[in-house]
């Protein structure tokens, strides 16, 4: 083991200690001063918005840093928005009738894990959930990302500091590593994990309550009742947003072969080009990376930047490279999640034949996690969300800003749980409501009726008899009925 991977270690049990005497004072402020600390760090990240989204693009290349900005207002101005009234501290709910009392517990301390493509946002969407919840947290940020990301946590110990709070609340590791990070989740009481499928892996094995989420590889189906022009406008918005970095992007397009050439028509004149011939055999080549998995250098890449690192030409204006993909899984590169300016096309006969080929597409790497259709056909969307293996199915809005909150009501979120289909212990969009523990009081109820079931509509009796009656063609008979 390297000094470095030691000093790591070490680092991460003082910054785990240190965190949990401050986030024990933290936990007996009551409701309102939390409150006021929450909101504090709220407002001045929503004024800060726009100059850590360009810290995070000049640091990691990823993305832009306009799209970034909304992020980071997501996880800052709209996130306090929806977590500002809830109660999360000591009484949450008398219910008198029921005799039960809900009291809220924090976690205590939160180990938060942050990738490279959302740092600065996810950074400050999971120490507000954290704090709101009376918890401590301590970040391992991503490698490529430590610089951005240690700025954020400098300017919430302003917050903190100008509070009286002690910035040992909030703290993150200077040193990353992989041992590190693992003597982090070990040390910590719950795992807030946003990254790769290694790394999720790793954080539900640590032996440590871990929220982690799986890989997106979200399709998009574009149904023939659909507004095309409406439609392939969300798809563009929501796939060239922040250059395909989110993980709810939408990676492969669906559609019918009744409307496929409309369908091509309107993206074309969105900016997108269809790759063919050598032009698509180049850029194949660039996707995949040494190890077989998603090269890095093409993550949050503009089409311009991808079409120069593959040595062609593309029209000047181009958003979006498109690929006519015959497949899914191996030796159909475009059948994968591509954070970056890459989106998969398909064409079926019908509805149903995309209702298989969406499942296939999920299966290859994003079951759980979302997908999206336009239509304006009531069953065929309500199908769609019975049978598919999501967690979230966007109707008629952009998949990448529907699937966080920005263009639905869902909970504004940056870590998107997949359910146990997906390997998530949650299929929520993870929010304060995941991060304090609930202790039930709970009253007797001596003076209630011992009965409190209604069964006037039921004939207990007759149902009875007809069990027994069909017992006995079985030849058993329990012994006590006659």
């Amino acid at each position: 083991m390297a000094d470095k991977d030691l000093a790591s270690i070490q680092e991460a049990r003082d910054l785990t200690r240190k965190a949990r005497s401050a986030q024990r004072d933290f936990s007996r402020l009551d409701q309102e001063q939390i409150d006021q600390v929450v909101q504090a760090i709220a407002k001045v990240m929503t004024a800060m918005a726009e100059d850590l989204a360009k810290l995070a693009v000049e640091e990691t290349g990823y993305g832009n840093w306009e799209d970034k900005k909304q992020k980071n207002l997501l996880a800052s101005e709209k996130l306090y928005e929806r977590i500002g009234p809830l109660k999360t501290i000591g009484v949450i709910e008398e219910d008198r009738e029921n005799k039960i009392d809900k009291i809220a517990i924090p976690a205590g301390i939160v180990a938060g894990l942050i990738p490279s493509t959302n740092p600065t946002s996810t950074t400050i969407y999971k120490t507000l959930i954290s704090l709101k919840a009376g918890n401590g947290i301590v970040f391992s940020p991503h490698p490529t990302a430590t610089s951005c990301i240690g700025k954020t946590v400098d300017i919430i110990h302003q917050v903190l500091k100008e509070l009286h709070i002690s910035e040992d609340l909030v703290s993150v590791t200077t040193m990353p590593t992989l041992d590190g990070t693992a003597e982090l989740m070990q040390q910590a009481d719950l795992i807030l994990a946003t990254g790769g499928p290694a790394m999720v892996k790793a954080a539900y094995s640590s032996g440590t309550p871990a929220l982690g989420v799986g890989p997106g590889n979200v399709p998009v189906f574009i149904e023939k009742s659909a507004d095309i022009q409406a439609s392939v406008r969300r798809v563009m918005s929501g796939k060239t947003f922040d250059y395909g970095t989110v993980c709810s992007s939408e990676q492969a397009l669906i559609t019918e072969e009744s409307i496929a050439q409309e369908v091509k028509k309107a993206l074309v004149a969105e900016g997108c080009y269809f790759l063919e011939g050598t032009a698509a055999e180049k850029v194949k080549g660039l996707m995949t990376g040494p190890r077989g998995s998603m090269n890095p250098a093409i993550v949050g890449q503009p089409a311009s930047k991808l079409a120069q690192m593959a040595g062609i030409d593309i029209p000047s204006g181009t958003r979006l490279l498109v690929y006519e993909e015959q497949g899914v899984g191996p030796g159909y590169p475009f059948s994968y999640e591509k954070l970056t300016s890459l989106l998969g096309f398909y064409t079926v006969a019908d509805w149903r034949a995309a209702d298989e080929l969406c499942t296939q597409l999920l299966q290859n790497g994003g079951l759980g996690h979302s997908m999206s259709i336009h239509s304006n056909n009531k069953d065929i969307i309500r199908h769609f969300g019975l049978n598919q293996p999501v967690s979230r199915l966007l109707v008629n809005t952009p998949s990448s800003l529907g699937a966080v909150g920005v263009t639905t009501n869902l909970d504004p979120s940056l870590t998107l749980g997949c359910g146990p289909v997906g390997g998530s212990s949650t299929s929520d969009n993870v929010g304060v409501q995941h991060l304090f523990n609930i202790r039930y009081v709970a009253h007797g109820l001596d003076s209630a009726s011992p009965s409190q079931v209604d069964s006037s509509s039921v004939d207990i009796e007759a149902i009875s008899h007809l069990v027994f009656e069909q017992l006995k063609k079985m030849n058993y008979v329990p012994s006590n009925v006659n």
